[in-house]
């Protein structure tokens, strides 16, 4: 067989390995980025200075309203509860912690 020809019982084992074991590290690499942000983030906010806490807390709030107005376009509505009804109920909910 030619490489990348379809064959009529699908991917061998072999190829279903290789798809596995990259969804696998797509999944870690992720992973890994949002716990390094987690850091980075949890140092950057507890380093800043108390003359800096009002600016940035507003800057913060207005992400959050604009977060808060994507969301409900997101979850708004339609006959069809998909995913991006729950990820836009999920961040309503996250973003109005923070109002």
């Amino acid at each position: 067989y030619l490489r990348g020809a379809r064959r009529p019982g699908g991917p061998s084992a072999a190829e279903r390995g290789e798809l596995i074991m990259g969804e696998i590290y797509s999944f870690f690499s992720l992973l890994t980025v949002f716990a390094l942000a987690c850091f980075v983030g949890y140092y950057v906010v507890w380093s800043v200075t108390p003359a800096l806490h009002t600016p940035l807390m507003s800057v913060t709030n207005a992400i959050s309203s604009v977060i808060i107005v994507g969301a409900l376009i997101a979850a708004g509505a339609s006959a069809v509860f998909d995913a991006s009804k729950i990820f836009g109920l999920l961040a309503i909910a996250l973003a109005a912690v923070n109002i």
